[in-house]
């Protein structure tokens, strides 16, 4: 089972927008269209938006680097981010990204433990920032700085916790840049702004 590189099989814990959730154990190396395909697609017929492949902390990949990617270590990392845990994280159309990115910071803020100077202050920093556009107060330097900071906190702690909270933030805002911009310039998000149009 599995594929080259990636041999065996895994647990694929998948949660979110899908019409089942649960775990699905299959040999590494699945397309993820298939994956999604066991979970039963994605809820209520919507359009795939985004997943984060490993758990909270891999880099999210959007629905058109996804679904051409198999589910193996070599694939994801040539998409741009990696297996981790093996959480898959499904996002529909419906998903205000700088929510779900402010929820992820804060999970990493608050577990971080304090020994290593650029995550105890880094990741305070980066969901104070995040809340801060969520909440209409964000300025556009903000999107600079809050790479800026990711990128001094990954690779410089001693655990991996440093880089499991930096790499949220640098794939978020480089995938959905727009959406931080939408809350800066207009202080609310552009998915609700669309919800009401339709």
């Amino acid at each position: 089972m599995g594929s080259e590189g990636s041999g065996g099989p895994v647990v694929f814990s998948v949660s979110g927008h899908v019409n089942r959730p649960g775990n699905f154990e299959v040999g590494l190396g699945i397309p993820f269209r298939d994956l999604l395909e066991l979970a039963g697609g994605v809820r209520d017929g919507r359009k795939l938006k985004a997943v984060i492949p490993g758990g909270s902390s891999v880099r999210v990949l959007p629905a058109e680097l996804i679904l051409e990617a198999n589910m193996d270590h070599k694939s994801l990392q040539e998409a741009g981010s990696s297996l981790g845990s093996a959480a898959v994280i499904v996002m529909d159309e419906t998903t205000d990204m700088v929510r779900v990115l402010e929820r992820i910071s804060r999970f990493y803020y608050s577990e971080s433990c304090g020994q290593c100077t650029p995550c105890r202050e880094g990741t305070g920093w980066m969901n104070r920032v995040i809340g801060r556009i969520l909440a209409g107060r964000g300025k556009p330097a903000d999107m600079d700085m809050l790479v800026d900071v990711a990128n001094k906190i990954e690779g410089h702690t001693i655990c991996a916790l440093g880089d499991a909270s930096a790499w949220p933030v640098q794939s978020f805002v480089h995938h959905y840049r727009h959406e931080f911009e939408h809350y800066i310039e207009h202080g609310c998000s552009i998915v609700s702004q669309q919800s009401a149009a339709a």
